[in-house]
This record gives C-alpha cells, sequence and structure tokens, in this order.
C-alpha cells in the first residue's frame, strides 16, 4: 500500500526522527555505563563473533539501503516523500538491537587514571561537540527523515567543520569511542568493527556522491582535501 496521505506520511517521518534520536542517545548511554563494566571471566571469541556479525547485518542495511536504486525503489514501493524515512526507521531500529544485544566481551585493553582519565573524558565531550555542531551545519531534519532531499546539491558547504575535513561527523564518533577509558574489550569490538565500517563506507559514499552531485562533490573535495584528519587523511 502506497502511503500518499500528507498527514500519516508526516506523523511516519516524526515517529522516524524521534527514533533516530532515541537510537543516538541509547547509545551513548549504554558505551558510557554498560560497555564500560569489565566482563568477568569466559571465552570472548563467541561473543566478538556475535558481535561482529551484529554490526555486519547494521552495516549492510546501512549501505545497501543508502545506494541510488535501492532508495528509488523504496520510493516506488511506499512513496518518494517517506523514502528517507524507511530508511531512518530501519536504520535506527537495527542500531538499537545491536547495542541492546551487544555481547559482553572479558577484558580490559588499557585503563587511564587521574589526570589522564579528564583528558580523556574531555576528548568525547569535544567529540559529541563535533558531532553535534556538524549536524548543526547540514539539514538535521532531512538526517533524521523529516524533510526530503532528494538528490545532492549542486555545491556543498564548507562552514565550520565541514571546511576542516569532508566527514566531520564520522571523526568525531572515532574520537569519542577510541577516547573511552577504562578500554574495555567490550568497548574495544565496538569501536574497531564501527571504525573500520565507516572506513570501508567513507569511499563508497564518496563514489556516490560524485556520481550523483554533477561535479559539486568533486569542487568540494578540491576545497577539502582530507577525509578524517588534517594533514593525514
Amino acid at each position: 500500500m502506497r502511503a500518499t496521505a500528507a498527514g500519516p506520511a508526516r506523523l511516519f517521518s516524526w515517529i522516524g526522527g524521534l527514533l533516530f534520536v532515541l537510537s543516538l542517545v541509547y547509545f551513548v548511554f549504554v558505551y558510557l555505563t554498560a560497555f564500560g563494566a569489565a566482563a568477568g571471566g569466559g571465552r570472548a571469541a563467541p561473543a566478538v563473533v556475535w558481535d561482529v556479525a551484529l554490526f555486519t547485518l547494521f552495516a549492510l542495511h546501512h549501505s545497501i539501503f543508502a545506494r541510488a536504486p535501492i532508495r528509488a525503489w523504496v520510493g516506488r514501493i511506499m512513496a518518494p516523500e517517506v523514502e528517507r524515512s524507511v530508511y531512518v526507521w530501519l536504520a535506527s531500529a537495527l542500531f538499537l538491537v545491536v547495542c541492546a544485544w551487544w555481547r559482553p566481551v572479558p577484558g580490559v585493553a588499557w585503563s587511564a587514571g587521574g589526570i589522564s582519565a579528564w583528558l580523556l573524558s574531555a576528548v568525547q565531550v569535544v567529540a559529541l561537540w563535533l558531532v553535534i555542531r556538524s549536524a548543526a551545519v547540514l539539514d538535521v531534519w532531512e538526517l533524521a527523515g523529516v524533510t526530503r532531499v532528494p538528490t545532492p546539491p549542486a555545491e556543498f558547504k564548507t562552514r565550520g567543520p565541514y571546511g576542516w575535513v569532508r566527514h566531520p561527523i564520522y571523526a568525531g564518533w572515532f574520537l569519542f569511542v577510541f577516547a573511552a577509558t577504562p578500554m574495555t574489550m567490550t568497548r574495544l569490538v565496538f569501536a574497531i568493527a564501527s571504525c573500520a565500517y565507516l572506513l570501508i563506507a567513507i569511499p563508497l559514499e564518496e563514489r556516490t556522491m560524485r556520481a550523483a552531485s554533477h561535479g559539486g562533490y568533486e569542487r568540494y573535495m578540491a576545497q577539502v582535501r582530507w577525509r578524517l584528519v588534517p594533514g593525514v587523511y
């Protein structure tokens, strides 16, 4: 059934946007609390295999459903105005499942105390600021699926963090997940899995943007050279 009624489509989009926010808030909460608790003894391998498989399921959806042909197919099946919302609904629900079903992995990779712990906490605060500030530069409502932007813009914004690197939200993610202390193995497996996915996804995402923006993304790349770390990558 095609969701063509403006009222139901708008409600669907707003609920999806709330689910998007909820999934991110829930992640921050569990990463700072449950993931930071050192797990007891036991075999690490089964938990690691489960966790990596769980995140792979989320990553596959996140990448496959972001491709233009799949988006067009969803728009035909549902309706163009809720295509982004369908993606947000599924991605947010899967991310909640990942966070809720993530299995503790025994062990602690490293732990910092004193001034080092405070500095790492400060890095996490900066990371959250970077993510929020970067999202504010973009259309936050479009990210959450509340409003629809069907095609990439001809020109890309270079304000704020987007003038430093091309993917500041991802840069903030890297800082947040790796600046945790203690770095339990539960956290470390999550950090490695999520950041490895981002490193794989960034070139694919940029290829899609170059193909769809009619030269706009190439001009942005010429203005902002670095993807994640100025002077490095």
